[in-house]
């Protein structure tokens, strides 16, 4: 079958058809992202300024000056009249040794000054009787000097024997332990019975008179170390009881034990309820330091290391930055570095981020879009 032809009509009719189906038509506009699909956030400028942190730490109560008690003769213990936490005098006895050789000696000494003594009176008449024989022409002079010499050496021999009674006496006063001083009773490490060396130390006194309180405290705060050495020291039973003192020791090494290093407070005036051992909580301000501070909510965790989200003005993205922590606060971190002062930080909304993304700042937030 022959196809038709198309007629004039048709064919303008086809080619209208076709040009008009060529031509470009209106632009779409783009839905807009929905108010409920955006990722609003809050931020704050960051800005450099001065804080100064307190510093809380906690100690106890000791005596600044302790003495080691030890006997300065060797012996057996027979009495000991003191015990831990006990108030001392300084003439006060506190142990005895058992004095048998002590008072052996003393008895020797002593007789031995009456044997020296008699023969000084001998020897003193012999002298006298030589003198007048002598004078009268009946004694030769060799045999006066023989007397005269003898009576020398008697009297050296009576000297002799004071110092040796004296000696004696002295040492018979050893087997007494004397405290020396006044104080409280710290520890003791004898017993009755117990056989001692001369200068064994067997009790420790701490002595009456100004207190410290010490601190244990970590290396890293002695850096950075408070501007006023004055601390506040407040009983930690009674914090009505407070003292004041200023840092008057720091041990020149680590403990290898606790890795602290031991702070040594003096006390001006010290109150009764702080006695030896109570548990006191210092408290001293750090040296002023310029950091930026910002809320905990802008802290993230990036890489395991410190973070915050930093958001770019220009394009509204942001990104994580890591930052080095100068310190924790109650409600608010201190940077000591990784931003600078006039930068933006998302503050609320960063569990909902991501590197790149783009965000709205929310009415209200500071540096808003």
């Amino acid at each position: 079958m022959k196809g038709r032809r198309p007629t004039p009509l048709r064919l303008c009719t086809a080619l209208l058809a076709c040009a008009l189906a060529a031509q470009p038509g209106p632009a779409r506009a783009e839905p807009e992202t929905p108010l409920a699909a955006r990722t609003f956030v809050r931020t704050v400028a960051a800005a450099r300024t001065m804080i100064a942190a307190d510093i809380v730490i906690t100690g106890d109560i000791q005596a600044q000056a302790q003495t080691n008690v030890s006997f300065r003769t060797n012996g057996k213990v027979g009495t000991r009249l003191v015990e831990v936490g006990d108030h001392v005098e300084a003439d006060q006895v506190l142990a005895r040794l058992d004095p048998q050789e002590q008072r052996a000696n003393l008895d020797n000494a002593r007789a031995a000054l009456t044997s020296a003594e008699a023969q000084l009176t001998q020897a003193k008449l012999s002298f006298k009787r030589q003198e007048t024989l002598l004078a009268s022409g009946y004694t030769t002079r060799p045999a006066y000097d023989n007397a005269e010499q003898q009576l020398r050496t008697t009297q050296a021999a009576v000297d002799s024997a004071k110092a040796a009674l004296g000696t004696a006496q002295e040492q018979f006063s050893y087997t007494e332990l004397r405290a020396g001083v006044a104080g409280i009773v710290l520890s003791r490490s004898l017993e009755t019975g117990q056989v001692v060396q001369a200068g064994q130390s067997v009790l420790v006194l701490a002595q009456d008179g100004p207190r410290d309180a010490v601190f244990n405290v970590y290396e890293a705060l002695l850096a950075t170390p408070p501007d006023s050495k004055t601390v506040e020291v407040v009983l930690q039973a009674d914090p009505g009881v407070v003292a004041v003192g200023a840092v008057r020791e720091i041990a020149p090494s680590v403990d290898p034990a606790s890795g602290t290093v031991r702070v040594k407070v003096g006390l001006d005036r010290t109150p009764p309820q702080m006695g030896l051992g109570a548990v006191v909580i210092g408290r001293g301000k750090f040296r002023p330091q310029a950091a930026i501070v910002l809320p905990w909510s802008a802290l993230y965790r990036w890489k395991s290391q410190p973070a915050v989200w930093v958001l770019d003005p220009k394009t509204g993205t942001v990104a994580p930055r890591t930052v080095t922590v100068e310190r924790y606060g109650a409600d608010t971190i201190a940077l000591a570095a990784g931003l600078e002062p006039g930068e933006q930080v998302v503050t609320a909304g960063i569990q909902f981020l991501r590197p790149g993304q783009t965000v709205t700042v929310a009415a209200g937030g500071e540096g808003g879009r």
